[in-house]
């Protein structure tokens, strides 16, 4: 792990991991994705992540476990709405990663009609990504 800023051009993902769970998800996200750890903050005196930064093929992802208390108590909520995206030159190869982790499957990876090998899953905190590639012959 480094402490050194990286520059991230665009938009960053960064999740909220609720329970805990933020170094919970860094080992399933390298298990599953391929994960590089940059760097990884601790709050002051405790064990809750403040901030990870991670690399996943080249892209950066960051996050931190959920800390009720800067939320006026409210509990983490997972974004429905939220799809992150893994295009990969071998889309099976990616899926069945990341089902080994412990993905769940959400949409089958298959020939889509819009000439993508694409399926979906759910990771172990709630969080939806999608997996991409060249379509299978």
């Amino acid at each position: 792990m480094s402490d050194t800023v990286h520059n991230m051009p665009g938009v960053t993902p960064h999740l909220t991991i609720g329970d805990g769970r933020a170094a919970d998800a860094i080992a399933f996200y390298k298990a599953a994705f391929g994960a590089i750890e940059q760097s990884r903050h601790l709050e002051e005196g405790g064990t809750r992540i403040m901030h990870a930064h991670l690399t996943i093929h080249g892209g950066a992802l960051m996050l931190n476990d959920h800390f009720p208390e800067m939320c006026g108590g409210a509990p983490a909520a997972v974004p429905a709405a939220v799809t992150l995206h893994l295009e990969t030159s071998d889309a099976d190869t990616a899926w069945n990663q990341a089902l080994s982790a412990g993905a769940t499957v959400r949409f089958p990876l298959d020939n889509q009609f819009w000439d993508q090998r694409y399926g979906q899953v759910t990771d172990p905190f709630g969080h939806v990504w999608s997996i991409g590639g060249p379509v299978r012959a």
